[in-house]
């Protein structure tokens, strides 16, 4: 399938991802879920620089042709979204991990991420809980925090963020 393929697909509620030309359909995410992407929402807009715009799923992010996410969380300039999607990768995306998307998440989405040149992916596990950051460093991600539970997240890049990764879900 490609991206127009996609498009045409009718609005029915379920998450449509394309990766590598294969739809990939999520069930809707559970409560442990939504519960750490709303928290994990609210603390980035707290410091969310000028210029940079926050959307939550189901927003296309289209890495190629052949390949269009809908990351949990998305961040990019403001000026580089369209009406309808983000046609470039994301200065940051965030994926929250759930049963039926780990596998994805930490292996394929993570891999299109990084092949696309996204310059920094988180994923959290609301089970744990757990954060794990990688930023692009010389065209591959390099893991540069790993926290879990009442463990500080710290980091200054793509924009200065604390949090500890019990506070998404309890």
């Amino acid at each position: 399938m490609t991206r127009a393929d996609l498009e045409a697909i009718p609005d029915d509620g379920h998450r449509y991802e394309l990766i590598d030309g294969v739809l990939v359909v999520s069930p809707a995410p559970s409560r442990e879920h939504q519960r750490a992407q709303m928290r994990l929402i609210g603390a980035l807009l707290r410091v969310l620089p000028e210029g940079l715009e926050m959307l939550a799923a189901p927003f296309d992010v289209a890495l190629a042709d052949d390949t269009v996410t809908q990351p949990d969380i998305v961040v990019a300039p403001r000026e580089a979204y369209t009406s309808k999607d983000l046609p470039e990768p994301p200065l940051l995306a965030i994926e929250i991990l759930s049963p039926s998307t780990r596998r994805f998440d930490l292996g394929l989405k993570r891999s299109r991420y990084e092949a696309a040149g996204c310059p920094h992916y988180w994923v959290i596990d609301p089970e744990e809980p757990r954060i794990i950051a990688w930023a692009l460093r010389g065209g591959s991600y390099v893991e540069v925090a790993d926290v879990v539970a009442d463990e500080e997240l710290v980091l200054e890049q793509p924009f200065p963020f604390r949090i500890v990764p019990a506070t998404l879900v309890t």
